[in-house]
């Protein structure tokens, strides 16, 4: 049905079963936090691996985070400041990339997809035994 001003609107046959459904689905979202842990590990681990090293500093500053929806890698820190310039390139300071973050990421993207579809998947499976029987 066309609203004015151009939106337009559906519905959704079972709206309250949806609703009740999808919010189910979402509270099992956070058993995504350890699918990030994982993907987040395993790229720390290969950006330890590719990083440049002088001192060292920079080696033991690539962390790992994750949430619910996210898993984050960083590097560098207030005493790590030159991590950027490493990483993306100072042009005007001669300083080439060494892109080791997203190389990282790039080396373990098969074994990350592999990890977020067996993760979906056990949702998926977790969702379905706690769903009534629909016949």
């Amino acid at each position: 049905m066309a609203r004015k001003g151009g939106s337009s609107a559906i519905e959704v046959e079972g709206g309250p079963q949806l609703r009740r459904a999808l919010k189910k689905v979402d509270a099992r979202a956070d058993d995504l936090k350890a699918v990030h842990a994982d993907i987040g590990e395993l790229v720390a681990d290969r950006a330890e691996d590719l990083v440049p090293r002088a001192s060292g500093d920079l080696h033991d500053s690539i962390r790992s985070s994750r949430t619910a929806r996210s898993a984050t890698v960083s590097a560098g820190a207030r005493l790590e400041p030159y991590a950027g310039p490493i990483h993306f390139g100072w042009r005007a300071r001669n300083i080439e990339p060494q892109p080791f973050l997203y190389d990282a990421l790039d080396d373990r993207r098969d074994e990350i997809l592999q990890r977020y579809g067996e993760g979906v998947d056990d949702i998926v499976r977790a969702f379905d035994r706690e769903a009534p029987d629909k016949r």
